[in-house]
């Protein structure tokens, strides 16, 4: 038997356009605090195209009027701006979300911190933390970031370790449940699992972790995302080679991910990009990219960006349901993040990434989308 139908409409709304050929905004997601209207906070962050994965320092954009107007991009150099380490190694705050912490009435971004040597990524083996940081709404100034300890350090399992683009879930105690991925110095294969960890309004602590899981496919498994669903959680997963999805019962040890499928039984084509969350109280739904959409000329088929309906029983995508949210003018929408800004609108954000050199020529221009998911009824 079919599920009852979700009825809702999707409003694209551009945010901001242009780009200098030299760097463009990437990583734009935003977290709402509760007001009437909500006051919605969106990160983003410039690359540098002549580069792979180089960042800079994170700026903030802000809206109180659920996107009518929006305020200018505000730089965070000195609390989210790159840092000067050792041995000529710079250390950047990137892959950052911004959640709202019930709890604790604050606005709370987790990342992941990378490392350059002029310009480039450090060579491996290359550390990794967990990155997270506070606002202050009113001072609109963002807390110096600071990394998730984690047992054993940098001689344990979690010598790379981050939540780089993922979504997390928040426990009525105040408890994070963070997904991370990670590997040891000599392993080949990262493995995902989620992180138990306390906040205070101030810290970040980790508690314990459950289950961990890989592949030893490519570079085996990143970027979870986490979403909780009728008294279950679900887990969903990048691979190299495709996407993955797991169940919980109590979000800490998850069943063995299978890969995403459609329910029919044959591959969703989902593949080496992150898959993100948007839950319902009636359903519960995933976006992401695929190939078979003509899009073989974006990198990675990383756009259009699409939603569909999952079979929570199943662990699988409901083909009749999806919808494109985002098109695909040539650059990629891989990086993007999801925000219930109210009780009936969650908001889909991308800014399209103008890598490989030339996308543009397909009507890219480093647009910052937001998708507006209006629920009807």
């Amino acid at each position: 038997m079919a599920p009852p139908e979700i009825r809702y409409r999707i409003e694209l709304m551009p945010v901001r356009s242009g780009y200098d050929g030299h760097t463009c905004w990437v990583h734009g997601r935003a977290g709402a605090i509760p007001g009437d209207p909500p006051t919605v906070v969106l990160t983003m962050q410039r690359l540098l195209l002549s580069g792979s994965d180089v960042f800079y320092a994170l700026h903030e954009m802000r809206t109180e009027d659920l996107g009518a107007t929006w305020s200018a991009p505000l730089a965070h150099e000195e609390t989210l701006g790159r840092r000067e380490e050792t041995d000529g190694v710079v250390a950047c705050i990137c892959d950052f979300t911004p959640a709202w912490h019930a709890r604790t009435g604050v606005l709370l971004g987790t990342g992941q911190v990378a490392r350059y040597v002029g310009d480039r990524l450090m060579p491996d083996p290359r550390p990794r933390e967990t990155a997270y940081s506070v606002y202050d709404p009113d001072a609109r100034r963002w807390t110096p970031w600071r990394s998730l300890e984690m047992p054993g350090g940098r001689d344990g399992p979690f010598f790379s370790a981050g939540a780089g683009s993922t979504q997390r879930v928040d426990l009525p105690d105040g408890e994070i449940l963070l997904p991370i991925y990670f590997h040891g110095a000599a392993e080949r294969y990262s493995s995902v699992a989620v992180a138990r960890c306390s906040f205070d309004g101030e810290t970040l602590q980790y508690v314990e972790h459950g289950s961990a899981h890989t592949v030893p496919i490519g570079r085996g498994m990143h970027e979870p995302s986490l979403a909780q669903h009728g008294g279950r959680y679900y887990l969903t997963i990048r691979n190299d080679e495709r996407g993955y999805v797991a169940s919980s019962d109590d979000g800490l040890r998850f069943s063995e991910p299978r890969p995403w499928t459609w329910d029919d039984g044959s591959d969703l084509g989902n593949h080496n990009t992150q898959q993100h969350w948007v839950t319902h109280p009636d359903g519960l739904f995933l976006v992401y990219t695929r190939r078979g959409a003509a899009n073989d000329h974006v990198f990675r088929h990383r756009a259009p960006l699409f939603i569909a309906r999952v079979d929570p029983e199943r662990l699988c995508v409901l083909r009749e349901t999806e919808r494109v949210l985002i098109p695909e003018r040539g650059a990629r929408l891989g990086n993007f993040g999801v925000v219930a800004v109210t009780p009936g609108e969650t908001w889909v954000t991308a800014c399209e990434w103008m890598q490989p050199a030339g996308c543009e020529r397909y009507g890219s221009d480093n647009t910052l989308w937001i998708a507006r998911l209006l629920w009807e009824g």
